[in-house]
């Protein structure tokens, strides 16, 4: 990529023109995932100030040559002993500036630090990255895809090598191995593998107690980072040999419900209108007390981004956005169904990301 098509530059631009809105001479970065996402670095303990002249990196010693191969066009503060980041920034946030400071990233005392060391009139700003980073560009759509593709190829193999006796925790450890060896450079989020009731539990924790052929099911929500960016995905695998009515009963339930929502998400589109759209298919079904949470929610460098599906998500949907649909029907005592795919709202419908990941009920069943 030439540095020409480089993202950052057109990011730290529109990054000025809130400042010029809100009437800031500058912004105080310092949530890690912002930093990168206005600059390309991806080291930690680091800061950035934004004012509307200059862009500068606030790092030390230990990120010095990182700064220079990931963000070359930075100007930065290599601050050594016995420099605080607080005494840094304080050569830059002078008595005359008003300067914004991440408010949803700053602790408490730091910012107490902030307002002690540096005579600047300090207001707390929130989310003003993070409505930037709720479009997509392309490289961003593209890094999505691609943590996708991987996610789905590490589940295809998961599925060839399952047996009843691997534990939730084999399930997991095996599932995180396989997307590593195709190329992710992490986990998404802790990998969620639950069998049978403790499916139940839409953010169970593996267990090396609980084995596949010990329940009806295996609920699996799991995805890839790569390139910084995130998937997050959720299967259901029908592991007994005779599944029971029940466990068909809900799975198509819930199948419907996602269908019910993909069926109307476009640009325009509440999040609201979408969640209301899954959840009737389910209340009508006789569950609704059973879907305890939202139907999804955006997803990018971080796994719960802005661009929510819930029932008090009264924004329009715009083209760029990536979410995630997961409606779910949790039975205490007995199994939980979550089906999640990731979503990108196109200018004119959507695009499932995830659409090659089988999900009928004939699909989902394991023969061993």
């Amino acid at each position: 990529m030439s540095e020409k098509s480089l993202p950052f530059p057109l990011r730290r631009k529109n990054l000025r023109a809130f400042l010029k809105r809100e009437r800031l001479d500058a912004i105080l970065i310092t949530d890690p995932l912002n930093v990168f996402y206005l600059t390309g670095f991806t080291g930690g303990d680091s800061w950035l100030f934004v004012s509307r002249e200059r862009t500068v990196l606030i790092s030390d010693p230990r990120y010095e040559l990182q700064i220079a191969e990931e963000a070359p066009d930075i100007e930065a503060i290599v601050r050594r002993v016995p420099t605080t980041m607080f005494g840094a920034v304080k050569a830059l946030a002078v008595s005359a500036m008003k300067v914004g400071v991440e408010s949803d990233s700053i602790t408490l005392g730091e910012f107490s630090r902030l307002t002690q060391s540096a005579d600047a009139e300090w207001v707390p700003v929130s989310q003003a990255v993070e409505r930037l980073r709720e479009i997509k560009d392309r490289s961003e759509i593209a890094a999505i895809r691609e943590a996708v593709r991987i996610a789905a190829a590490g589940f295809e193999v998961l599925r060839l090598i399952l047996r009843p006796e691997m534990s939730e925790a084999q399930v997991r450890d095996e599932l995180e191995y396989q997307m590593r060896r195709i190329g992710a450079e992490h986990t998404a989020f802790p990998t969620i593998a639950a069998v049978g009731a403790r499916s139940a539990l839409p953010h169970a924790v593996p267990t090396n107690d609980a084995r596949v052929g010990d329940g009806d099911l295996l609920l699996i929500d799991w995805g890839a980072k790569k390139n910084m960016y995130l998937s997050d995905l959720t299967r259901v695998l029908a592991t007994a040999p005779r599944p029971s009515a029940l466990l068909r009963k809900i799975y198509n339930v819930v199948l419907n419900a996602q269908s019910a929502a993909l069926e109307i998400l476009r640009p325009g589109v509440t999040g609201a209108a979408a969640d209301a759209a899954a959840r009737r298919v389910i209340d009508r079904a006789g569950y609704g007390r059973m879907f305890n949470h939202g139907l999804g929610h955006g997803i990018g460098l971080f796994v719960h981004e802005r661009g929510r599906l819930s029932v008090n998500a009264d924004r329009p949907l715009r083209p760029g956005m990536v979410v995630t649909v997961e409606p779910g029907i949790y039975l205490p005592g007995r199994f939980g169904v979550r089906i999640e795919d990731d979503v990108l709202i196109t200018e004119d419908g959507i695009e499932i990301l995830s659409a090659g990941l089988r999900k009928d009920f004939d699909e989902i069943r394991v023969g061993f």
